[in-house]
């Protein structure tokens, strides 16, 4: 069953999502367009690699497209004082996969890398975009299951995520009355998982589906859904939205 779309309900407003070129960030970016938002999608890949939508797509045809590396402040710098006066942010970037690993097989400076890329590159977007925010304005940052459900060989990844989720909770009373929160996804049936055939991540879809309590893996469309709502509900700040499908109250897989 697909989210009930928020039609309308962005008209108006200027959305950045910063991720907004691929995977969950990009499902945020059309359901933001369908709301009737101006979308500026930014990314670090090259604009010619980006997702392109079917002849007709207004959704996508809306999406204006930014360049920025979230590792580099000056970049994020000069992405903001471009785009100008802004509604919304969704910072849905994210390291490479594969760029976390075991404890005992990291060094200081890999995890660090990691922590610089999703944490601090989260960090510094929203404190560029903050001050160029229109009244009733949010912040949304992106975590993941981990946060409270750490899985063996991602310690990084689980502590990095709260620290953000502690992060959006400290900003929500510090820049109120802009809103800031942030979305714990779960399983999602996303590019993060193109790494995979063919055959290995329809297992995982299976396996997924049978260990929710919902019975499916997510979308990225849910992803938007959530977005959407965060960015149009007044009374909503210094929360986390889990989109999990209830992964958070089962067994790992």
């Amino acid at each position: 069953m697909e989210a009930k779309s928020h039609q309308g309900a962005l008209e108006g407003r200027r959305v950045v999502i910063v991720g907004g070129t691929s995977g969950m960030g990009l499902g945020a970016a059309r359901a933001a367009a369908r709301a009737g938002a101006e979308v500026i999608a930014a990314g670090r890949r090259p604009r010619a690699e980006r997702a392109a939508g079917a002849p007709g797509d207004a959704p996508i045809a809306r999406i204006a497209q930014e360049t920025v590396d979230v590792t580099d402040e000056a970049s994020v710098k000069a992405m903001f004082e471009r785009t100008g006066e802004l509604d919304h942010l969704l910072i849905t970037a994210a390291p490479e996969p594969g760029s976390w690993g075991a404890f005992l097989e990291q060094d200081v400076a890999g995890a660090q890398r990691y922590m610089n890329a999703k944490f601090f590159g989260s960090w510094a977007c929203a404190r560029y975009a903050a001050p160029r925010m229109r009244a009733g304005g949010s912040i949304t940052f992106l975590t993941g299951g981990a946060a409270v459900r750490p899985r063996a060989g991602a310690s990084m990844v689980s502590a990095t995520f709260a620290a953000l989720e502690t992060l959006a909770r400290g900003l929500a009373i510090e820049l109120g009355p802009l809103r800031v929160n942030a979305i714990r996804p779960g399983y999602t049936d996303s590019e993060m998982w193109g790494f995979l055939d063919d055959e290995a991540r329809e297992q995982l879809r299976r396996k997924v589906t049978a260990a929710m309590p919902v019975r499916r893996m997510g979308t990225v469309e849910d992803i938007g859904h959530a977005a959407v709502f965060l960015m149009t509900n007044p009374q909503v700040t210094g929360s986390v939205l889990e989109i999990t499908g209830g992964e958070t109250l089962v067994d790992g897989l």
